[in-house]
């Protein structure tokens, strides 16, 4: 019984290593915008125009191994904001990231500023 639990633990040990090596690198700022190669500016949401609604959006980009944006999460930013500012940086292209030759997962923080 003592063998079966301690072979539980090695693998479960194991298998957290393995996750930890596929986690995605923490870039900056300056990096990620400096590997943009092609990106949209945000459309300004018509009833935050009507309201007079400015404000910064941030954000954190999961960018794949391609240079595509896999996932956005929203850091923080006026609601009326951030909907328009996520599906805007979808559609963002990055040059590839690497580390030691090999194309890695980055998140990247990156800023929308809404100004009238």
């Amino acid at each position: 019984m003592k063998l079966v639990r301690q072979m539980i633990a090695l693998l479960a040990l194991l298998g957290a290593c393995a996750t930890a090596q596929d986690a995605p690198k923490k870039i900056t700022k300056s990096e990620a915008l400096s590997a943009v190669i092609s990106k949209a500016a945000p459309e300004y949401p018509a009833i935050a125009r009507q309201l007079k609604v400015e404000g910064t959006v941030e954000l954190t980009l999961l960018v794949a191994e391609n240079g595509t944006v896999k996932k956005v999460d929203i850091v923080s930013g006026n609601p009326m904001l951030t909907g328009p500012a996520a599906q805007t940086v979808k559609s963002w292209k990055f040059k590839p990231f690497t580390e030691e030759g090999k194309p890695i997962q980055v998140l990247a923080p990156v800023t929308l500023d809404f100004k009238l």
